[in-house]
Protein backbone atom coordinates (compact mmCIF):
# COMPACT_ATOMS: atom_id res chain seq x y z
CA UNK A 1 0.00 0.00 0.00
CA UNK A 2 2.85 2.33 0.82
CA UNK A 3 4.41 1.73 -2.61
CA UNK A 4 1.15 2.79 -4.24
CA UNK A 5 1.07 6.03 -2.27
CA UNK A 6 4.69 6.73 -3.19
CA UNK A 7 3.87 6.09 -6.86
CA UNK A 8 0.95 8.52 -6.76
CA UNK A 9 3.06 11.13 -4.99
CA UNK A 10 5.92 10.84 -7.50
CA UNK A 11 3.67 10.99 -10.56
CA UNK A 12 0.94 13.32 -9.29
CA UNK A 13 1.43 15.81 -12.16
CA UNK A 14 1.11 13.10 -14.82
CA UNK A 15 -1.95 11.63 -13.12
CA UNK A 16 -3.53 15.09 -12.91
CA UNK A 17 -2.89 15.66 -16.64
CA UNK A 18 -4.43 12.30 -17.54
CA UNK A 19 -7.55 13.00 -15.47
CA UNK A 20 -7.82 16.50 -16.97
CA UNK A 21 -7.54 15.16 -20.53
CA UNK A 22 -10.25 12.57 -19.81
CA UNK A 23 -12.68 15.30 -18.75
CA UNK A 24 -11.65 17.58 -21.63
CA UNK A 25 -12.04 14.79 -24.18
CA UNK A 26 -15.46 13.88 -22.84
CA UNK A 27 -16.64 17.49 -23.10
CA UNK A 28 -15.28 17.92 -26.63
CA UNK A 29 -16.72 14.65 -27.95
CA UNK A 30 -20.13 15.09 -26.32
CA UNK A 31 -20.64 18.44 -28.07
CA UNK A 32 -19.82 17.25 -31.61
CA UNK A 33 -22.71 17.47 -34.08
CA UNK A 34 -23.75 14.34 -36.00
CA UNK A 35 -22.55 15.73 -39.33
CA UNK A 36 -18.95 15.87 -38.11
CA UNK A 37 -18.95 12.39 -36.59
CA UNK A 38 -17.60 10.51 -39.63
CA UNK A 39 -14.62 12.82 -40.31
CA UNK A 40 -13.74 12.78 -36.62
CA UNK A 41 -13.82 8.98 -36.57
CA UNK A 42 -11.38 8.94 -39.47
CA UNK A 43 -9.06 11.25 -37.55
CA UNK A 44 -9.39 9.13 -34.42
CA UNK A 45 -8.46 6.06 -36.45
CA UNK A 46 -5.29 7.78 -37.65
CA UNK A 47 -4.35 8.77 -34.10
CA UNK A 48 -5.03 5.25 -32.86
CA UNK A 49 -2.80 3.90 -35.61
CA UNK A 50 0.03 6.02 -34.23
CA UNK A 51 -0.75 4.71 -30.73
CA UNK A 52 -0.51 1.13 -32.03
CA UNK A 53 2.90 1.83 -33.55
CA UNK A 54 4.04 3.44 -30.29
CA UNK A 55 2.81 0.41 -28.34
CA UNK A 56 4.70 -1.94 -30.66
CA UNK A 57 7.88 0.10 -30.16
CA UNK A 58 7.34 0.11 -26.39
CA UNK A 59 6.84 -3.66 -26.29
CA UNK A 60 9.88 -4.15 -28.52
CA UNK A 61 12.12 -2.24 -26.12
CA UNK A 62 10.62 -3.69 -22.93
CA UNK A 63 12.40 -6.35 -20.92
CA UNK A 64 10.32 -9.48 -21.56
CA UNK A 65 12.00 -11.59 -18.88
CA UNK A 66 10.50 -9.56 -16.06
CA UNK A 67 6.91 -8.32 -16.24
CA UNK A 68 7.40 -4.54 -16.02
CA UNK A 69 5.28 -1.44 -16.54
CA UNK A 70 6.62 -0.79 -20.06
CA UNK A 71 5.52 -4.20 -21.25
CA UNK A 72 2.07 -3.90 -19.66
CA UNK A 73 1.47 -0.38 -21.02
CA UNK A 74 2.69 -1.39 -24.48
CA UNK A 75 0.37 -4.39 -24.62
CA UNK A 76 -2.57 -2.28 -23.41
CA UNK A 77 -1.78 0.42 -26.01
CA UNK A 78 -1.74 -2.18 -28.77
CA UNK A 79 -4.96 -3.81 -27.54
CA UNK A 80 -6.98 -0.63 -27.02
CA UNK A 81 -5.59 1.07 -30.14
CA UNK A 82 -6.56 -1.93 -32.27
CA UNK A 83 -10.04 -2.04 -30.75
CA UNK A 84 -10.46 1.69 -31.42
CA UNK A 85 -9.33 1.41 -35.04
CA UNK A 86 -11.56 -1.59 -35.76
CA UNK A 87 -14.55 -0.04 -34.00
CA UNK A 88 -14.00 3.27 -35.77
CA UNK A 89 -14.01 1.62 -39.17
CA UNK A 90 -17.20 -0.28 -38.33
CA UNK A 91 -18.98 2.88 -37.14
CA UNK A 92 -17.73 4.90 -40.14
CA UNK A 93 -18.87 2.18 -42.54
CA UNK A 94 -22.33 2.09 -40.96
CA UNK A 95 -22.67 5.86 -41.17
CA UNK A 96 -21.58 5.90 -44.81
CA UNK A 97 -24.16 3.20 -45.56
CA UNK A 98 -26.84 5.61 -44.35
CA UNK A 99 -25.97 8.07 -47.12
CA UNK A 100 -26.21 5.54 -49.97
CA UNK A 101 -29.34 5.51 -52.06
CA UNK A 102 -31.58 2.56 -51.45
CA UNK A 103 -32.28 0.22 -54.35
CA UNK A 104 -35.88 -0.11 -55.43
CA UNK A 105 -37.17 -3.60 -56.18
Amino acid sequence: MEELLIFFYEYKEAIFIIILTIFLGFEVISNVPSVLHTPLMSGANAISGVIIIGGIILVGHADTIVLNINLILGILAILFGTLNVAGGFVVTDRMLEMFKKKKKN
